[in-house]
């Protein structure tokens, strides 16, 4: 007799499993824990197999039976349900690694590693809010530039040109894996190198004319705030550091005596293997710099920061405590900010003082090469940036009294 619903529902365990028949080869087994599994027996190429058809109550009496049916039908043409199960479990495993979403988890899995992981977040960010939910689902295989186009279309138009050129970039390199690993046939994003109109680059605010500069360092110097934002608002033109580099900095980093800052390579703007490995980045130290230190040292030096937070020594100064400092002395960002005096440095002291070019950017910590592509020696160049950093510390103070004449390009600016 078939089985009725009543009857599954009623059926208890025992102490051995045992079966309920129903029909055409179908049973349901119940184990002594209770569970109650649906099964069907056939035989395939002269031997017993069993067919796993699903566990009650999740599947019920009729479906269990439409699964059965189904796999006495694929017998009927002489094709095996255990083996074509398989077949197409394994076809959906790799239909869903190869999707794009699937594919871009695994390039960045793979490597992100060598990103900090600030710049790996931001790229899987990037994807899983511009990408993923359009075409994250599609086969990489089948995807082709139209495909990608409105992706991008739909960032240009909220105004993010950069962010639809860097979500480009990335979908290209996500391609690029999936040809490297024989899931695709090209990069399809690069067909799209010109679907976008140039991205505007903003630079941070700068002051590079001299008259303008001394009026705001003069402005500075007139900073009425908490004495450590003071003192990181007079000391940042002085060290061509990043305003992270400069709040974070430990007192553990610097010989006040040999006027050097020793910046870890940890904390400088590189890939991950170079914050790992790289060689620390030194910063000489003019008179005056040291002179705000050595004040700064009375304050703060029995701390680990040199520029702590009013919340607690535990952790270092806000990075909006200088930008506020700056809206508060009146000075919009579109004039000036504290990551602009990296700008300020790299035009004037070429400009101005006729430091060669090569030492500046070593100063800021730039890599340079020379014509056959050598780095150059950073140590080696220490000598003149030290002369850079104190004649560039000297210069900020003849600005200040309003009294430098500086020939640029030819003329001459009071």
């Amino acid at each position: 007799m078939s089985l009725t619903d009543l009857a599954i529902r009623n059926a208890e365990s025992r102490e051995k499993p045992y079966r309920l028949a129903d029909a055409a080869g179908m049973y349901l087994e119940i184990t002594p824990a209770g569970g109650k599994y649906w099964r069907l027996k056939y035989r395939f190429g002269g031997k017993e197999k069993r067919l796993a058809l699903g566990v009650y109550p999740e599947t019920g009496l009729k479906q269990a039976r439409e699964r059965r049916d189904a796999a006495r039908q694929q017998l009927s043409q002489g094709v095996d349900p255990s083996v074509a199960r398989k077949a197409e479990k394994q076809a959906r495993l790799v239909s869903g690694a190869n999707t794009f979403e699937a594919v871009a988890r695994e390039w960045h899995l793979k490597f992100s590693p060598e990103l900090s992981e600030s710049h790996a977040a931001r790229n899987l960010r990037r994807l899983e809010k511009h990408a993923f939910p359009y075409i994250g689902a599609r086969p990489i295989a089948d995807l082709i530039p139209a495909d990608l186009l409105p992706v991008l279309q739909r960032i240009e138009k909220t105004g993010h040109i950069e962010t639809a050129h860097r979500v480009r970039v990335l979908i290209g390199q996500v391609m690029r894996y999936a040809v490297s690993t024989q899931r695709a046939q090209r990069d399809i994003a690069a067909d799209l190198r010109d679907a976008l109109p140039p991205a505007q680059v903003k630079h941070h605010a700068a002051v590079t004319e001299p008259v303008a500069l001394g009026a705001l360092l003069r402005a500075v110097d007139g900073y009425s705030g908490t004495a450590t934002v003071t003192a990181a608002l007079r000391l940042a033109p002085l060290v061509f550091q990043r305003p992270g580099e400069l709040r974070q900095a430990e007192w553990t980093e610097f010989d006040l005596d040999a006027a050097m800052w020793t910046v870890p390579a940890a904390r400088m703007k590189r890939r991950k293997a170079a914050k790992e490995s790289g060689p620390d980045h030194l910063v000489p130290l003019s008179r005056q710099a040291v002179a705000i230190l050595r004040d700064l040292y009375l304050l703060t030096g029995r701390g680990r920061f040199c520029f702590p937070s009013l919340r607690g020594g535990d952790r270092c100064m806000s990075d909006m405590a200088m930008s506020g400092a700056f809206k508060r002395m009146g000075i919009d960002s579109d004039t000036a900010l504290p990551h602009g005096w990296r700008a300020t440095a790299r035009t004037l002291a070429v400009e101005a003082l006729g430091t060669p070019p090569e030492v500046i950017e070593l100063q800021l910590s730039h890599e340079v090469r020379d014509p056959l592509g050598r780095a150059y020696n950073r140590v080696k160049w220490l000598d003149a940036r030290r002369d850079l950093m104190q004649k560039w510390a000297d210069y900020m103070d003849e600005l200040k009294r309003g009294a430098k004449v500086v020939p640029i390009d030819g003329g001459a600016v009071a």
